[in-house]
């Protein structure tokens, strides 16, 4: 396989941020992709990625109703799906089949894995780190069936969570990556002559790329083999998951500890990514705004009633207000395109006044090419929304960088 590009499927591509990471390489191709978002009339994400990438190798249909012998063969599968609830049950018919939740998009994955000729050697995987410790009746649950289902598909897993800002990236985007190496592949055997702490903190993929050192004691168990076992019964009346940010999976085998960033380069600040021209008035905010702006920013502890009559305590804390353009940008959010005051909504100083950020600003903190989302009848609000949606392009670049060289060892 080395010497040659890896033939890639992104699922749930959004506006393909794991296709401009990957690709950036020259060793990836991504030769069949899908979006599709539910309950929308216009898919504007799909719509973006044909102008941007061309319509060949393009699917615009619900994942669950594309069949898996449409998928061509590839090598890797990648990407980024929502924290859904993943619990299972056996099927009336068959003691040994499974049913997943409708409209759980873990499962369509896994249906694919299950049902292609051949496997994809490689799996790069995308999740908010809530995942871990999901859902909050049986800490980490959620996880635990999906490593499991993995191995009963014979790859093994190791993940990380990372934080973008963290290794010098322009946004405090923290989320959990996750690679799968089938059992056949040359980075599974690469990792079976290693140890699991060797792996994690020495020799793995994403250790090459985001260094980390041990914060925690390491902690190892084995998953239940049993599915629905695991989906009714792994850390009920637990109150912290079992898994940490760092971790691995082999042959249903968990090792996971807590780790910590090591990085000795340059961070970088919300203002290096700031558009130097001037900006449409329609981002400055009105002062007439700004009392509701420093209310929804401000630090509260106040009696609210609810819709049922209820009276009840309120409190949260305050935010910086605006934003500190000296640090990297908090998480952008899909509501970051919005004109109306909001907690969450970046708002920063400039010289020409108080204002929200562009949407070409919101995709340079996701490190996307300026305007890719630019689009006829997309509007900036929904500009924003889809920025909110994605990921941090040079992650992806990073871990897939590591991945290849890995299979050059």
């Amino acid at each position: 396989m080395t010497g040659k590009k890896l033939k890639v499927v992104e699922l749930f591509a959004g506006v393909g941020g794991f296709r401009l990471g990957l690709e950036k390489l020259n060793k990836y191709e991504v030769i069949w992709s899908n979006q599709w978002e539910p309950q929308t009339k216009t898919q504007h994400a799909s719509l973006i990625y044909e102008h941007r990438f061309g319509h060949d190798g393009h699917s615009s249909e619900d994942i669950e109703t594309v069949p898996t012998n449409e998928i061509p063969q590839h090598d890797l599968l990648c990407g980024g799906f929502p924290c859904q609830d993943y619990s299972v049950a056996t099927t009336l018919k068959n003691s040994k089949g499974l049913i997943g939740k409708k409209g759980v998009l873990w499962w369509s994955i896994h249906r694919i894995l299950n049902e292609i000729k051949d496997k994809p050697t490689f799996l790069f995987l995308e999740n908010v780190d809530r995942l871990l410790k999901s859902p909050s009746s049986q800490r980490g649950r959620d996880f635990a069936v999906m490593l499991q289902s993995l191995n009963d598909l014979g790859y093994s897993v190791e993940w990380r969570v990372v934080n973008a800002a963290d290794y010098g990236m322009p946004q405090r985007r923290r989320r959990v990556f996750f690679l799968g190496y089938k059992k056949d592949s040359k980075v599974y055997k690469q990792l079976k002559k290693s140890t699991p702490i060797d792996w994690l903190l020495k020799d793995g993929v994403i250790q090459n790329t985001f260094k980390a050192e041990q914060d925690s004691e390491v902690s190892e168990f084995v998953l239940d083999d049993d599915l629905v076992d695991i989906s009714n019964n792994f850390n009920v009346g637990g109150k912290k998951s079992l898994f940490e940010n760092t971790g691995m999976m082999i042959d249903g085998e968990v090792t996971t500890l807590k780790t910590f960033p090591v990085y000795k380069g340059k961070s970088t600040p919300l203002k290096s990514i700031l558009e130097k021209n001037k900006v449409d008035e329609e981002f400055f905010i009105p002062k007439s705004e700004l009392p509701q702006w420093k209310y929804l920013k401000g630090a509260k502890s106040e009696e609210r009633v609810s819709s049922d009559g209820y009276v009840y305590k309120y409190a949260e804390g305050s935010m910086v207000f605006p934003d500190d353009l000296d640090q990297p940008s908090r998480t952008i959010i899909t509501s970051e395109g919005g004109k109306s005051p909001s907690r969450f909504r970046h708002a920063i100083q400039t010289k020409d006044g108080l204002r929200r950020l562009t949407p070409l600003e919101l995709e340079r903190l996701n490190m996307f090419p300026d305007n890719h989302t630019e689009f006829e009848g997309v509007t900036n609000s929904k500009r924003g929304f889809l920025m909110g949606n994605a990921l941090v392009v040079g992650v992806v670049e990073k871990i897939g960088k590591s991945l290849y060289r890995h299979l050059r060892a």
